[in-house]
């Protein structure tokens, strides 16, 4: 089978839930859970200069929602509302559908001292068996909190990675390794608790065979991806080629996914077994730079002919387009880039830059633009949208804002 590069696009576009109606209605349970089948993943991510990247893919696909019901999935649990979410590492720091959870057991064995800092929780296995404790009695507990409670003392600030203690290094290799969880989060503060206390029983107790495991993911993936390269596959669950080449193999063997030639893409690409192939192009949406649409650059580039690097640890005179630039999607195509910045003090969403792609027409695209992102100042509780002044983009949008 062989695709043209446009219909790959499409592919890829509807793949992600962007080809479907918005709901009509309340953004409800219901439709976080299909979304989050489909995406897979919700990249966390500590920037708020507009939003937190986890509440935006849902805010691109379903439209303004209520971010408690986010807030509730990932991070409470009760009998009439079990917890649909948990953290791990599944793409970077994410939330992912708790019943996946088992999914990444091969994963925690591999991070049993910590994905970074490993040298540090080596010297302190004493330290790790207290917090343990700690948590045990405590319940969920920030860093903070384990450290009072076992009386150690904090060091002051001594390096890029703040004033990351001990305690900390350790409760975060904890989480790695699988032994602790995010049992909730307040004000983006990380709370621990036992994982057995965390998940569901059975999705505590289910052990996957790591070579079912890692198929699963590339299945998962793939799903997601709608069409995909082998690397594009490994990169959405940040898999080593050695666990994602034979699954892939694997699964065109079984016909679960299928072979194609892209145009243009110089490498196999797989589909999913009866993955569906769009003849129009649907899909407009303002995208976090941690969109599960364009998060693989590589990938991004070859959809959309969209080169795109986030600048936020560029020296502010060396930005190209700024801090904290969205992607923007409109039929289809991402066609500009907008520069966003929620001014909590003025009531305003402001466009600090906004700039259109090559090709394409800045009248047309600012007249879409600017109803998107009175959407999302409506959904963040701003009362206002506001333009600076850099971009080509910025004169038009101005003018369709009015």
């Amino acid at each position: 089978m062989r695709l043209s590069a446009d219909a790959a696009r499409r592919t890829a576009v509807a793949a992600q839930g962007f080809a479907e109606s918005k709901p009509a209605g309340a953004v409800t349970r219901a439709h976080l859970r299909r979304l989050v089948s489909r995406i897979q993943v919700l990249q966390l991510d500590s920037v708020s200069v507009a939003v937190r990247a986890h509440y935006a893919p849902i805010f691109s696909r379903l439209g303004p929602y209520d971010r408690e019901i986010l807030e509730k999935a990932a991070w409470s649990h009760s009998a009439k509302s079990p917890r649909l979410l948990v953290e791990y590492w599944a793409h970077e720091a994410a939330l992912m559908a708790v019943d996946d959870w088992p999914l990444l057991r091969w994963r925690m064995r591999e991070y049993e001292h910590g994905r970074w800092g490993t040298e540090i929780v080596k010297k302190n296995g004493r330290l790790a068996e207290n917090i343990v404790a700690a948590v045990t009695e405590l319940g969920p507990s920030t860093a903070g909190q384990i450290e009072a409670h076992l009386e150690v003392e904090r060091p002051g600030r001594k390096g890029p990675w703040w004033d990351r203690s001990d305690t900390k290094w350790v409760a975060e290799a904890l989480w790695s390794s699988g032994v602790l969880t995010t049992s909730t989060r307040v004000g983006f503060a990380r709370h621990y608790d036992l994982s057995e206390r965390v998940l569901p029983p059975e999705v505590f107790a289910r052990e996957v065979d790591d070579t079912e495991a890692v198929r699963q993911l590339v299945l998962r993936a793939a799903g997601a991806l709608g069409v995909a390269t082998e690397t594009d596959l490994r990169d959405y669950f940040r898999l080593n080629p050695k666990l994602s080449k034979p699954a892939v193999a694997a699964l065109v063997a079984s016909g679960e996914l299928e072979e194609v030639e892209v145009d243009g893409w110089g490498a196999p690409a797989y589909l999913p077994a009866g993955q569906t192939v769009p003849r129009r192009d649907r899909g407009t949406a303002l995208l976090c730079p941690f969109d599960p649409l364009i998060f693989f650059r590589p990938r991004v580039e070859r959809l959309f002919g969209f080169h795109y690097r986030i600048e936020i640890y560029v020296p502010q005179p060396k930005r190209q387009f700024g801090y904290y630039v969205w992607p923007f999607l409109l039929d289809g195509r991402l066609v500009g880039r907008v520069d966003l910045k929620a001014e909590r003090a003025s009531g305003a969403l402001n466009v600090v830059g906004a700039f259109t792609e090559p090709g394409h027409d800045a009248g047309y695209v600012a007249g879409a633009l600017a109803g998107e992102l009175r959407s999302m100042a409506s959904w963040l509780d701003l009362d206002d949208v506001t333009v600076g002044e850099r971009g080509d983009l910025v004169g038009p949008l101005r003018k369709a804002l009015r």
